[in-house]
């Protein structure tokens, strides 16, 4: 199937066609081996260090936020998991920007699932999810192109998903929000895990991660996310232009 590289921004993405097992229309998905960036790790000016999210603990379960390691909980769903099912079109009112809106999106994340999942991924009353790591199949992130489907996943305190494969333009919201971070796993761990599972995610100096189940004590490696990795670090696509001098930074501006 032939796309326009105008519709594909050829610069950022590369896309593989395919075609959806339970619907005759085409949808995209993003594999990390076909993903082409321009993107390099910033730098500070005086040490010539990698500049990464600072190493924090959650206030609620004490949990790194570094990329070097995620752990905790995780939630595991299967293929197709679209942005109405991650958040429903109704909460698309709510602004991000204004603190009070991101936590309630946040509240409202993965709201829409259909009823085979008897897990909650946010308990009702609650505003922050217990699941540090979420876990998915095929074609994650599916549907619209609202940037609202990572912002909740993020504002409701989860570090990362692990999916055999994204929809194009859900991984390319992740990175240019830099809320969450969409890793792809090698093999289909989504039929292997089990919400509630206790995971580690790390990150190895060669730029894969190692996922490590400690409940079924099995490892599985995930591939890199090339040079999509420093942006998200950075906090996103526009606090990675500010730190590497591309516009001007908030505060001068």
């Amino acid at each position: 199937m032939a796309i326009s590289q105008q519709f594909l921004n050829p610069t950022l993405f590369k896309s593989l066609a395919s075609t959806n097992k339970n619907s005759p229309t085409p949808f995209f998905r993003l594999k990390s081996t076909s993903t082409t960036f321009n993107f390099k790790p910033l730098t500070s000016s005086s040490s010539a260090t990698i500049i990464t999210r600072a190493a924090a603990s959650s206030s609620d379960s004490g949990e790194s936020k570094s990329r070097e390691t995620f752990h905790g909980l995780c939630f595991v769903l299967k293929d197709n998991i679209d942005t109405d099912q991650i958040i429903p079109a109704e909460y698309g009112t709510l602004i991000p920007s204004i603190p009070e809106d991101r936590e309630k999106l946040g509240s409202f994340a993965l709201n829409g699932l259909p009823k085979l999942y008897n897990e909650r991924f946010v308990e009702p009353g609650e505003m922050k999810s217990k699941y540090s790591v979420i876990i998915g199949g095929d074609n994650f992130g599916c549907g619209s192109s609202r940037e609202h489907a990572p912002v909740c996943l993020g504002a409701a305190g989860a570090k990362a998903v692990v999916a055999e494969s994204y929809a194009r333009i859900f991984f390319r919201n992740c990175v240019a929000t830099g809320e969450i971070f969409p890793l792809e796993s090698e093999v289909r761990i989504c039929d292997e895990c089990k919400t509630g599972d206790v995971v580690t995610i790390e990150h190895k100096e060669d730029g894969s991660s190692l996922l490590i189940n400690h409940t079924t004590r099995k490892e599985y490696k995930l591939k890199p996310l090339g040079d999509a990795g420093p942006v998200i670090d950075a906090g996103g696509i526009f606090a990675y232009a500010r730190k590497a001098g591309m516009i001007p930074s908030a505060s001068s501006a």
